[in-house]
């Protein structure tokens, strides 16, 4: 049985989407005091459906007593129609293909692991600034900020903030994602660590002004290179202001614009498309009046060592896989176990960072090398691989292996009981 966490411990993470959260959780529960700062005025709304599989994802969302809600909240899944430019299917997945066991809205998601790692208001995206204090074993949440700035000491990392007061945390972890602000700062520039892998990928909600039949089934239409699909999450029905939603991977070289600018990816977007079949032009072109635009390369972050002194990184900021990759289950296993090992090693972080990193990374490299070819496999690069992958999609046996094999990898990790061996902290 280890030693008690030190209760003074504190710890700020960067990133309140999904590792972050899940991180805050654990910890907390271990007698830490955790604080999450997030870019974002308030949690995200909208934002694609995420999918667990396998026993590993399951038992750790078990282990945090939310599996059943996440359940609750679940999208049910839907088939995908592959059609051609006159609209006849050439190809279909079945919904459990891309939706595992449990899929979920990335967003309803992230607001149960808020919720629970932080019992009280919500905040929304339109709150200027939001921050919201901790009470015992919860969380502290500093919305609307960002890092500056990260020092290690002989006792702590000072960090500076965009906004707030500068502080001092006896650790620091990124969970902030593919472009992560504590990579960069602690570790080095992120062409250091990230991969382009030859695609990119897109999605929003139809606006009000799109034609009301274009969503009225779950369809997916590619040309060599392209792929746009559209449908309706059946969740999302009673949404007035739901009108369906659409998601796009495309090849292309690295582009040169500012990541943060909408117009710029609008363009980039309009352009990758000019020309194509079907009703593409309608779907592209809705784009425009969209204001939960999502864009980013495919890409793979590689990172030699996971911590540095005090400062460690997890999820998407360590070893993130865009699409295909498993990155949402690796992103609460990854927590789970992270928290796990800092808590057995009663607050040495050395120790901990160590065996996260040894009982983590064989694990997350396999489900990486799930991201590698997805772009290929959603958006084949020539007329010959399209017609082959759309042969593999009409094969049973074929798509049952796959189903399959990617179970297999999820599963591939023998999880220690972190709860059962540490002791539960008094208040």
């Amino acid at each position: 049985m280890p030693a008690s966490v030190p209760a003074a411990l504190t710890v700020l993470i960067s990133g309140a989407s999904i590792a972050g959260p899940a991180l805050a959780h654990w910890l907390a529960r271990y007698g830490y005091r955790p604080t999450v700062i997030e870019l974002a005025p308030g949690l995200r709304d909208g934002g694609f459906a995420v999918d667990f599989r396998g026993a590993a994802h399951l038992t750790v969302l078990q282990r945090m007593g939310l599996l059943e809600r996440i359940r609750q909240h679940r999208t049910g899944g839907s088939p995908m129609t592959f059609i051609d430019a006159q609209g006849e299917q050439v190809a279909s997945l079945p919904p459990e293909f891309a939706g595992g066991d449990v899929e979920i809205l990335r967003s309803e998601l992230s607001r149960i692991l808020y919720e629970d790692s932080h019992p009280g208001p919500t905040p929304h995206d339109d709150s200027a600034t939001a921050t919201t204090a901790a009470t015992p074993l919860s969380t502290e949440y500093l919305f609307g900020d960002s890092i500056a700035s990260l020092t290690e000491t002989a006792d702590g990392v000072h960090v500076t903030f965009e906004r707030g007061a500068p502080r001092t945390f006896d650790l620091v972890i990124g969970a902030d994602g593919l472009h992560s602000t504590v990579r960069r700062l602690a570790f080095g520039p992120e062409e250091d660590f990230v991969s382009h892998l030859g695609y990119y990928v897109a999605g929003w909600d139809l606006p009000k002004s799109a034609p009301p039949d274009l969503a009225a089934r779950a369809v997916g239409y590619n040309e060599p290179g392209r792929l746009v699909t559209v449908g309706r999450v059946p969740r999302r029905a009673d949404d007035p202001s739901y009108g369906g939603e659409t998601f796009c991977v495309f090849a292309s070289e690295p582009l040169r614009h500012d990541r943060r600018d909408p117009h710029a990816q609008r363009k980039a977007l309009a352009g990758a498309y000019e020309g194509a079949g079907w009703r593409v032009a309608e779907l592209v072109d809705t784009v425009w009046d969209a204001d939960d635009l999502y864009f980013d390369s495919i890409s793979r972050v590689d990172v030699p060592t996971w911590s540095t002194g005090r400062i460690a990184l997890l999820g998407d900021a360590a070893y993130g896989a865009t699409v295909g990759g498993m990155g949402t289950g690796s992103a609460i296993v990854g927590a789970y176990v992270l928290a796990g090992e800092l808590a057995v090693a009663a607050g040495d972080h050395r120790r901990a960072f160590a065996r996260y990193e040894e009982k983590l990374r064989p694990y997350v490299s396999r489900c990486q090398e799930g991201g590698r070819g997805t772009g290929e496999f959603l958006a084949p690069p020539t007329q010959e691989a399209l017609t082959a992958r759309n042969s593999v999609l009409n094969d049973p046996a074929v798509l049952a292996a796959m189903l399959q094999e990617g179970h297999d990898i999820s599963a591939d990790i023998t999880l220690d009981d972190y709860p059962s061996l540490v002791p539960t902290p008094t208040t």
